[in-house]
């Protein structure tokens, strides 16, 4: 079991700065790669950003060139840096960690990020 906690969410002003962190415990020695995903309608979830531990990093289209993803595998931990903030990046975000074995890893349970003027 991987156990994933998020925090940073909160309340910003349109053009404003987020920064996410996402701290993953337990088998942590399965892990390959961590992301962050953001829910849509129909259950869905839509690619942010994420990255793996040799360095291989892919955005969602919508969030290029204003967020930035970085981790630390011998912390289990990955970051969102997110600038620039636009009304629609408004959802709840949430943290994924790419397991060994598994086609959906596992899965924090979100954070919550408002932009609003």
């Amino acid at each position: 079991q991987v156990h994933l906690v998020e925090s940073g969410g909160g309340l910003v002003q349109p053009g404003g700065s987020l920064r996410l962190s996402c701290a993953a415990s337990g088998n942590v020695f399965s892990i390959y790669g961590m992301g962050w995903y953001r829910l849509i309608p129909d259950d869905q979830r839509e690619l942010v950003a994420t990255i793996t531990w040799k360095g291989v990093i892919e955005y969602g289209d919508s969030v290029k060139g204003r967020f930035t993803i970085s981790g630390d595998a011998a912390e289990n931990t990955v970051y969102l840096q997110m600038d620039s903030l636009r009304p629609e990046d408004t959802a709840v975000y949430q943290c994924n960690a790419d397991v060994y074995g598994m086609d959906s890893g596992y899965w924090g349970p979100g954070t919550q990020v408002t932009v609003s003027s």
